[in-house]
Parts: structure tokens; C-alpha cells; sequence
């Protein structure tokens, strides 16, 4: 039953809240064994994908949008560790889901003639749900975020170039299109993180897409002036503690609500504030790399002119240039767009630009608009 549907500007909707029933039943799908899905062809496999709602998992690169059904990408990359802060053990929350995530890998081998890349952490440990999973080449990814970001994998391993395809799988997807074949059931149960320094008690709840986070954080919050965050803090949706986890995410990050002024701002000297740069009154680099501190949702600013200060390059570990990326997006100049990598990136692989931006540019939104620029001409 619908409750309720949520419109913003234009009529667009935002939210469509549906009525959970008591007992979950399931609308059954054709079952397949080992032998019938090596026999399956592409088209059954598309039909049964789609009729069973996990079509959505599939992500094409460029662009960062669902994949459409006719295409033939040049190759799958599946990216099995996430380097956002405070992610979720992504092997966790496929415990017990070995053979369903197996399954996946066979389903999803029909649609590429190319290689199915599943990269792992390089200074962990292989989990047992990826480990010997056939049909795929293996590729040991080291570093700090954004190491973790399909994007920056597929440019060190097989970049997408203008006309090029790529598709991107999470680890939660591949597992969900298996089950689907092996139980004939769309799965929507879930493992998510509940982190935060907000949070008193750091935990996982296993629950369901597009759940109500209400329960989640209910009693477990050390104070009521927070922002509740579906998804991380570089690229999460700020959905409030009546909201909703969004379709892709499996962790609920709670943080301070920073919207209390401070006596002098940035220029009263202190070391409690973290920042990426050295400037005057912020004094975090003699901490060290490794203390912890407790950031809020303030942005200690308003948008300025876009300041050049070559500090974007340090933290994307692609071979583009990031400002000038942004400022032909800006400029609405394809060609400068296209020669400036736009077809490698998305929202997430620039998240970082925006954390550390002197200038407070929305630079995800500057990203978004570019893509959809290029799609839409």
C-alpha cells in the first residue's frame, strides 16, 4: 500500500513511501541449478533481471547511470572493499552468501565478451566470498580513499574512452542478482552499519532496502542536534532521523549538526580543527595523521571564487586535472569536457575535491550537471 509520495521542485519525486507488511512474502521467480544457468541464455537472463527488480544494480560508466538492456559493455568491474570513511566491512555483510555471489558472477558473464574485474584490498586478507570465484580477473588494490572507488579502478585498469561502456556491480548487487536465480526470490534483506560519532553503540543491523533508519537510531544517539546521513559522509544524503535508507546504501552515518557560529572562525589559531591545508589559524598537521577528530556537517564558509590552489590533484589519483575539469563544466564547453576526462568520473571519484575546496563549491553537483550535459547534449 502507498502512503505517501513526496514531490520537490517540478513535481519530481523524491520519495515513495509504501506501507511494509507484517509477513514478507515473496512473488516467485523461475529457479535455476548450476547446469541451467550455464545454459541460460543473455535474453532470459535480462528478462528474469528485470521482471525481479535487480536490474537496478548494474551502474554504466560514463554517465553513472542504470545500464540499459541492449548495451554490451567492454567489461564489469566490481570493486570488493569500500575506503569511505567508516564503510561497512563489505565482506561482512555477504557473510553466508558465497554461492549467491558465485551465481552472480556466472549471470552477469553473459553480458560481456570482455573481463569481469573483481578487485580486492591489497593489505587485507581475501574473504572467503571472494575467493575462488571463477570467471573473473582478480586485481589487488592498494592505498588510501579513493582506492576503494570502482572509478579509480577502471582508470588504472581498463580507462572507458569516448564510446566505450563499462558497467559497475556493488558486491551487495552481484550476491542480489545470484539469489535471484538460485531461490527465485528478489532478496531485499540487508546488513547496514550504524556508525557515527554521534552514535553510542556502533553496530549492524540487518534489515531492508529503503528501510526506516526511525528504529535504527532510536536510543542509540549521545545527543538529538544531529544529521543522520544515508550513506557516508563525503557522499551520503542528508535524510533526517525519520528518513530512509536510499536503494544503494548499507551504512547510516550520524554526525554533529554544524550550524552553531564560532567566536573568530578560521581565524582563531587552533588544532582541533582538521583541515588538509596550512594556513593561518589551523594548526591540525601537528597532530599527526592519526588522530581522530569529531567533524560536523559546517562547512566553515560560503562559495567564493573558485580559488586555484592545486590541492584537487592530491587527493584524486587519476591522471586528469580536476579544476579545469570543473571550470569547463562551469563553462558548458564539451570539447574541453571530453578532453578533460569527464567520461572517467563521477560524483563520488570527487568527493574529496570537496571536502577540502578552499572555494565551497557543491562539486558533486558541478560534476552531475557536467555528466548529464554530456548524456543530454
Amino acid at each position: 500500500e502507498i502512503v505517501e509520495v513526496k514531490r520537490g521542485a517540478k513535481r519530481k519525486i523524491l520519495e515513495i513511501k509504501i506501507l511494509a507488511d507484517k509477513e514478507v512474502e515473496f512473488e516467485t521467480f523461475t529457479k535455476f541449478n548450476v547446469s541451467d544457468i550455464q545454459n541460460l541464455s543473455k535474453e532470459d537472463a535480462t528478462a528474469q533481471m528485470t521482471k525481479g527488480g535487480v536490474w537496478g544494480n548494474i551502474i554504466q560508466r560514463p554517465y553513472g547511470i542504470v545500464a540499459k538492456e541492449e548495451d554490451t559493455p567492454k567489461a564489469i568491474f566490481i570493486s570488493a572493499f569500500d575506503t569511505h570513511p567508516l564503510a561497512a566491512d563489505v565482506a561482512f555483510t555477504l557473510k553466508g552468501k558465497e554461492e549467491a555471489f558465485a551465481t552472480g558472477i556466472s549471470i552477469l558473464k553473459k553480458f560481456t565478451q570482455g573481463k569481469i574485474h573483481l578487485n580486492t584490498d591489497l593489505n587485507g586478507e581475501v574473504a572467503s566470498v571472494f575467493a575462488n570465484v571463477g570467471e573473473v580477473e582478480n586485481n589487488k588494490v592498494g592505498g588510501p580513499h579513493p582506492a576503494g572507488n570502482v572509478g579509480v579502478q577502471i582508470h588504472h585498469i581498463d580507462p572507458v574512452n569516448k564510446g566505450d561502456i563499462v558497467w559497475t556491480v556493488s558486491p551487495y548487487g552481484v550476491a542480489q542478482i545470484g539469489t535471484l536465480f538460485l531461490e527465485g526470490k528478489y532478496d531485499a534483506s540487508r546488513l547496514v552499519a550504524v556508525a557515527g560519532s554521534e552514535v553510542s553503540t556502533p553496530q549492524y543491523f540487518k534489515t531492508y532496502t529503503g528501510a526506516a533508519v526511525n528504529k535504527l537510531v532510536e536510543g542509540n544517539l549521545k545527543q538529538d542536534h544531529v544529521r543522520v546521513i544515508s550513506g557516508n559522509v563525503l557522499t551520503g544524503e542528508s535524510i533526517g532521523k525519520e528518513g530512509y535508507l536510499g536503494f544503494y546504501d548499507n551504512l547510516l552515518t550520524v554526525i554533529p549538526e554544524g550550524d552553531q557560529p564560532e567566536f573568530l572562525g578560521w581565524i582563531k589559531p587552533q588544532k582541533e580543527r582538521l583541515s588538509f591545508h596550512r594556513a593561518w589559524g589551523l594548526f591540525s598537521f601537528l597532530n599527526g595523521k592519526n588522530k581522530e577528530y569529531v567533524l560536523d556537517s559546517n562547512t566553515n564558509g560560503e562559495p567564493r571564487a573558485f580559488v586555484q590552489t592545486g590541492t584537487f590533484e592530491q587527493v584524486v589519483p587519476m591522471d586528469i586535472y580536476p579544476t579545469y575539469l570543473l571550470k569547463a563544466i562551469l563553462a558548458e564547453d564539451f570539447d574541453d569536457m571530453e578532453s578533460l576526462g569527464i567520461y572517467e568520473v563521477v560524483e563520488e571519484d570527487l568527493a574529496l575535491c570537496e571536502f577540502i575546496d578552499v572555494s565551497k563549491h557543491d562539486v558533486q553537483k558541478i560534476v552531475r550537471e557536467g555528466l548529464e550535459l554530456m548524456q543530454n547534449g
